[in-house]
């Protein structure tokens, strides 16, 4: 995994708050929420056409580029945001 991810993968509208979340542990809006979240029925409940249709490339660029341990659950997410994302995690040590 890069260390830090290619957020060009994902559909441009959502790239800020995706970014905002793995870097710095900002939730994010009720979509990613959902998919970071891995709760399949709601993310495709809240998305738009466009998150829709590249659905696949979203989840993609979770397992391929996201740390694990920022998304998977529930729990994760609230772990993630509490450390404050990588930002917040390197700056522990």
């Amino acid at each position: 995994m890069p260390e830090k991810p290619n957020y060009d993968l994902l559909p441009e509208h959502i790239r800020g708050g995706m970014q905002r979340y793995i870097e710095n542990g900002i939730p994010p809006g009720d979509f990613l929420q959902a998919v970071i979240c891995n709760k399949l029925k709601e993310s495709f409940e809240c998305a738009d056409d466009t998150n829709i249709s590249r659905m696949f490339d979203i989840v993609r660029f979770m397992y391929n580029e996201v740390p694990s341990i920022c998304w998977g659950s529930s729990e994760r997410m609230t772990n993630w945001v509490k450390i404050g994302g990588l930002n917040g995690e390197n700056n522990k040590s």
